[in-house]
């Protein structure tokens, strides 16, 4: 196993550190590194809003971690430092309040595809320093706010969202949604949206087996939607009931909307597809291992298990 060296960096500078803890839930929620700093460097310092970098090597170029310091509390001989990555400020309870963006008629993101409206978005919400959307990209499919035009105070990441949920890739077997998340670029945190892995196709970026390097694991069965309601354009509705799996997983339902789909007869096409989908990903594994600190959201490991039925590719 390799050597691990990390270093912590604050305002630039390479800090004495003890008892660190980085958070990385995914799903555009906020990372958080949370460390401890003898009393003698934190006192008498503004720690407040200076950036953060962990390195989890010293020779590493791109950080594993951007940050700013939201919270320190001084707690007998050293300071607590708590710090969140650049979606602490797009997100809902966060330490410094959530962004906000006021739409008109004259300030708006109208006719803009889902990439440039959230790139104008976090402009508007003056975030633009904090994070960069020079690699952003766009849905697959492509679509545009011209749906249905925003008016009033929104919180930009709320419009990131259904902008994302409007945008399904049909065109396989499975359907797969848009997701969008933080990258290092190794001078600034870039906002991207991307196509969800395909999990049967996608490069593998790691292999975890009980016998090698997994410590302890959970597998956590999910339910699978047996009654699937889908809302689509102009009023169109289809409705999927799978009768045998409804004996076997019990009535589980689901309504989504996809705004690209014009008739109920798409509708339900995309509803038994949908059903399909989450057919497929049945099981959700928890584990413990001392390999894998740069995957990365959405990167695609393989799991080798004992038992053959839990044995197979998984998305992170």
């Amino acid at each position: 196993m390799l050597e691990v060296t990390p270093k912590i960096l604050i305002d630039g500078k390479e800090t004495d550190y003890f008892e660190g803890d980085l958070q990385r839930n995914g799903q555009l929620t906020p990372s958080v590194l949370t460390f401890n700093i003898p009393i003698s460097q934190g006192l008498n310092r503004k720690l407040w809003n200076k950036e953060v970098l962990l390195y989890i090597n010293k020779d590493d170029t791109t950080p594993l971690f951007r940050g700013w310091i939201k919270r320190v509390k001084e707690d007998f001989n050293v300071v607590q430092v708590y710090a969140e990555d650049a979606l602490g400020y797009m997100v809902k309870g966060g330490e410094q309040g959530v962004a906000v963006v006021a739409l008109t008629d004259d300030v708006n993101v109208d006719g803009l595809t889902a990439g440039a409206a959230i790139s104008e978005l976090i402009k508007l919400a003056k975030l633009d320093t904090k994070i960069k959307t020079d690699v952003i990209g766009d849905t697959n499919p492509v679509v545009s706010t011209s749906i249905a035009p925003f008016r009033g105070s929104f919180n930009p990441l709320d419009i990131t969202k259904q902008l994302l949920s409007r945008a399904v890739d049909n065109s396989a077997t499975i359907p797969r949604p848009n997701i969008a998340r933080l990258i290092e670029d190794g001078s600034n945190s870039q906002f991207i949206i991307e196509l969800e892995s395909d999990v049967d196709s996608a490069p593998i970026a790691h292999t975890y087996t009980e016998r090698d390097n997994i410590i302890d694991l959970s597998i956590i069965k999910k339910k699978v939607p047996t009654v699937i309601v889908v809302n689509g354009a102009n009023g169109s509705k289809g409705t999927f009931t799978h009768d045998s799996a409804i004996s076997a997983y019990d009535r589980n339902y689901l309504e989504v909307t996809n705004n690209n789909l014009l008739s109920p007869a798409a509708c339900k096409d995309f509803a038994q597809k949908l059903f399909r989908a989450n057919l497929n990903v049945q099981s959700e594994y928890s584990f413990s291992t001392f390999e894998g600190i740069y995957l990365e959201e959405n990167d695609v490991i393989e799991i080798i298990t004992n038992d053959d039925e839990y044995s197979g590719n998984y998305r992170i």
